[in-house]
């Protein structure tokens, strides 16, 4: 898992690997795309990124670990502002200013970080899904320091198995390439080829796993509200009844919808533009080019959850808003939409929903 970039003894291009053995071929094309545009949008992420998360990881030192909920958004937290500070890295690479020192770091640690914390993200936003299911389908269930030491077990477990994962990625991107191009996947040895594609199919397999666990979730979810709606519904309130009802639902398909712009894309391009580094025999030069734009188009909005993720810790977490409107001495009357959005329908709706948030 790595971030390609190539750059030449004449011009800054974009090169491919076409074998296993590490031969090239002449397949390499300047890019103004990803030497201009890809550097600015990297760099507007960093700021907006920087700035929010570093104002959530804030907030959330001041929350106790007091929930399931609290304890995955935290996790989230730490994932978002590493990610967060591979992205100098790549800009420096991509902008083609980058040393060579900068570009081999690039390959071995930084991108190996970046897609680290992306499948920390994916795991965590699918316990939430989970967690946020079970509180809407068994409301009076009571959260004990022992399921929540549980909890924090499963998150050391979940960090300790990603890495052991991820880690051979840097271990075995060792080669010095000499080609005269350079080419993250030519630093790689020959069993370094291998685990990387085994490693982008595990990924796959928890993408996808995520995403099923995340849609029934939403799913239920959304149909248990509803009832819960219905039985509560009095007449002389059918109206605006209906207009919280669309809060409600846009509150609960947020989660859904981040995971599913910024993740679904990247996921489709990416197996076979690993096939087109590890089996280049099989693709044309414009084919792999045609991967590489796609691929890195993509990660781009994966790399956009660093900056969305903040949005879901204010919009569905009631103990984040409350702590964030005293660390900025705002008063929550301001954000009464807000911080009612779920509904106050009727008392057995409010229940629910203040359980979700």
């Amino acid at each position: 898992m790595e971030f390609t970039t190539v750059r030449t003894g004449v011009a800054d291009t974009y090169s491919y690997q076409t074998t296993r053995n590490h031969s090239s071929d002449d397949c390499s094309l300047e890019s103004p795309l990803m030497t201009i545009v890809s550097p600015i949008l990297y760099s507007i992420l960093f700021i907006l990124s920087l700035s929010l998360n570093g104002l959530a990881s804030w907030v959330f030192l001041r929350i106790p670990s007091k929930s399931n909920f609290i304890i995955y958004l935290k996790n989230i937290v730490v994932a978002d502002i590493i990610m967060t500070l591979t992205f100098p890295f790549k800009i420096l690479s991509d902008s083609n200013v980058a040393s060579v020192g900068t570009r081999v770091f690039v390959c071995r640690v930084s991108s190996v970080l970046f897609y680290l914390t992306m499948y920390i993200s994916i795991v965590f936003i699918g316990l939430i899904s989970i967690d946020r299911c079970r509180k809407t389908m068994w409301p009076s269930a009571v959260t004990s320091q022992r399921r929540l030491l549980h909890r924090k077990l499963l998150s050391c477990f979940i960090w300790a198995s990603l890495v052991a994962l991820c880690l051979p990625n840097i271990i075995l991107t060792s080669r010095t390439d000499t080609s005269g191009r350079f080419n993250c996947t030519g630093l790689k040895t020959q069993m370094g080829l291998v685990w990387h594609e085994v490693v982008i199919l595990i990924c796959q397999v928890i993408f996808w796993g995520n995403l099923i666990v995340v849609i029934i979730c939403y799913v239920l979810i959304s149909k248990e509200l509803y009832k819960s709606y219905n039985r509560t519904r009095s007449q002389h309130a059918v109206s605006q009844g209906q207009q919280k009802k669309s809060s409600i639902q846009a509150n609960i398909f947020l989660v859904l919808a981040v995971f599913i712009v910024c993740f679904v894309p990247y996921h489709f391009a990416r197996v076979p533009y690993t096939n087109s580094q590890t089996r280049g025999q099989m693709f044309s030069c414009q084919e792999k080019l045609l991967l590489f734009l796609w691929k890195e188009s993509t990660l781009w909005f994966s790399s956009l959850n660093a900056v969305l993720d903040p949005l879901i810790y204010f919009f569905l977490c009631k103990s984040f808003r409350k702590s964030l409107f005293n660390t900025l001495s705002i008063s929550p009357g301001c954000c009464r939409d807000v911080r009612t959005d779920t509904g106050n329908i009727q008392r057995e709706t409010s229940e629910k929903q203040n359980d979700l948030l």
